[in-house]
């Protein structure tokens, strides 16, 4: 039993490890293929969102040939938190649709489970076998093992992701920051006006030309490399007018 375990501590360790530089759907791709390697009998695995009331798959699904969001176990394990598991596609008609179309790709059976997350999304993970009854016994113990590393997983990464969005985006504000105030001082120069005055001349052009402020501030930084400055100012339509 301990030769067993030690694998499958070596993978929770990594399920719940981020890889810098992924997005969230790389994340999560990666996710699922390690769970596959793990959980006895899996033969693939998909993670489902539920987000602003909208349930979307978070994972690539091309490869199921299936819809997770027909009603069936996905859809209840979401609506209602709960783990449901259909044993045997052939037996079990409590989803006709769900079994047909899962019956038809080749799976025979599956579990899908709700993960315990502390945002407001919820998720549901889901395993499928080619097998029927696959999902029963030690391998299910695992798998209830797995979703509490799982909501783990998809909290940090969603944590992670949003937290490089929102640095990105504060970059891109000093940068816009940076750019209009180098603008301002072109121009405060050029019509000898204080920054106020600049900026107001500034905000005015964007509007009547419909560009946004970061883009008419590259606009005149351009120009000036250029030696196109005052061109560019009456293309603009640039006045020093209050």
């Amino acid at each position: 039993m301990t030769d067993e375990l030690m694998p499958l501590a070596a993978e929770l360790a990594e399920i719940t490890r981020l890889v810098e530089g992924d997005d969230f759907g790389a994340t999560l791709d990666r996710f699922v293929a390690r769970i596959v390697r793990t959980v006895p009998g899996c033969d693939a695995a998909l993670l489902t969102v539920r987000s602003n009331g909208v349930l979307q798959s978070a994972t690539s699904i091309d490869a199921l040939g299936f819809d997770p969001i027909l009603p069936g176990p996905i859809v209840e394990a979401a609506t209602f938190d709960e783990p449901r598991r259909l044993d045997d596609v052939a037996t079990d008609q409590r989803w006709p649709s769900f079994s047909a179309q899962l019956a038809g790709a080749g799976f025979h059976s599956c579990i899908a489970l709700p993960l315990s997350t502390e945002g407001e999304d919820t998720a549901v993970l889901t395993l499928l076998s080619h097998t029927g009854g696959q999902f029963t016994g030690i391998t299910y113990d695992v798998v209830l093992l797995l979703t509490l590393h799982a909501g783990v997983m998809f909290d940090n990464a969603a944590v992670y992701h949003d937290s490089t969005r929102l640095i990105e985006q504060l970059r891109a504000a000093l940068r816009t920051r940076s750019m209009v105030g180098q603008a301002q001082g072109m121009l405060m120069r050029q019509f000898n006006i204080d920054s106020e005055h600049a900026f107001e001349a500034m905000r005015r052009s964007s509007q009547n030309s419909n560009t946004k402020l970061r883009d008419l501030a590259g606009l005149l930084i351009a120009a000036h490399e250029q030696g196109e400055f005052e061109e560019q100012i009456a293309k603009l339509a640039l006045t020093a007018a209050r």
